[in-house]
């Protein structure tokens, strides 16, 4: 190869890994997520059902986006084609279309998965077959305004050793029937902020990293029932390593942003319903607000049930929480 083609391949290679780095920035702006309520093995059993209402609620609060977390997985044939139950898609499909008419961005993901978390290589080709069903039967909605994450939170066996392995069937699966969706992928250990530093990424223009925040969770998991060995109730939030430890966490966003070129967004962050609301309150003014300031897109878990921003009882946000989400009604 002469002097000119080889200064011209190197330009067409850094060309094209550029335009692999910047990747989709989505506008997630605002957003909370409907925690608690498809992810169970049936919907309300973790407290209750989405109403009609809720979206409507959300989108005059000034939230611009919902993620939908979805068990999939509980839902359909643990044999090939992996049938989804055609109700269960109806109704996915119904909270989409509410959603959609409230204005609200949606991010549907797969949830809870947990046959997969302890055996990837097992259950990958049943994740690829139930995203074959979802990516098609969502395939007219604009990539705008809905979005889709493979898998949400990897631990237990699916680390970053084997992430891409059990998640490229299904993506190539999406790619069929939604060529350039913006598709959101997590990382390990329940895809904590310290996941971006190892985080592999099929070469995709389209994919879209994220993270979730419950940081310092002695604080937002005190006394939670599902944790072995839970913190004790009665944690503070504000002191000096903590505050260090936030600034320090804002960094690695804008380290992991200048390093790649993709913008994150953060999928998960809240603090449970034992702590007392002005607390609450607190929490997720100061984590927004650091965020904030590299201008990334935050999901607050969530809406109702367990660390809620809405009283779904009182039908009345908790005081304080919209403002401390930075929203304001339309």
């Amino acid at each position: 190869m002469n002097t000119r083609h080889l200064i011209s391949a190197l330009a067409l290679l850094v060309s094209s890994n550029l335009a692999y780095a910047q990747t989709d920035s989505l506008p997630v702006g605002r957003c909370v997520n409907m925690g608690n309520h498809l992810e169970p093995p049936r919907e309300g059993d973790w407290g209750r059902k989405i109403a009609d209402d809720d979206f409507t609620i959300i989108a005059r609060a000034g939230f611009d986006t919902i993620r939908l977390p979805v068990r999939w997985s509980a839902h359909a044939a643990d044999k090939p084609p992996y049938t989804i139950k055609k109700s269960f898609m109806k109704r996915v499909k119904h909270l989409v279309k509410l959603a959609r008419d409230a204005e609200l961005n949606v991010i549907l993901d797969d949830h809870h998965y947990e046959e997969l978390y302890a055996q990837p290589e097992k259950h990958a080709p049943r994740l690829a077959g139930l995203w074959k069903q979802i990516a098609a039967a969502f395939a007219d909605q604009p990539n705008d305004h809905l979005w889709f994450e493979i898998e949400n939170e990897p631990h237990d066996k699916l680390n970053h050793d084997n992430l891409l392995a059990t998640l490229r069937p299904a993506l190539r699966e999406i790619r069929t029937t939604n060529p350039d969706r913006p598709v959101i992928i997590g990382g390990e250990l329940w895809s904590g902020i310290n996941s971006l530093a190892s985080l592999p990424l099929p070469n995709d223009p389209h994919i879209v990293p994220t993270f979730h925040y419950y940081d310092p969770f002695p604080f937002t998991h005190q006394g939670a029932s599902w944790v072995d060995n839970p913190p004790p109730i009665g944690r503070k939030l504000g002191g000096k390593m903590d505050q260090e430890a936030l600034k320090a966490d804002v960094e690695k966003i804008r380290a992991y942003i200048a390093r790649t070129g993709k913008t994150p967004f953060m999928g998960e962050f809240g603090a449970i319903d034992s702590i007392p609301v002005d607390e609450r309150v607190h929490y997720q003014k100061t984590v927004r607000e650091a965020f904030d300031a590299v201008g990334i897109g935050m999901c607050a878990w969530g809406y109702t049930n367990t660390f809620p921003l809405y009283d779904s009882r009182a039908k009345k946000w908790l005081p304080g929480m919209l403002e401390a989400m930075g929203v304001k009604g339309k």
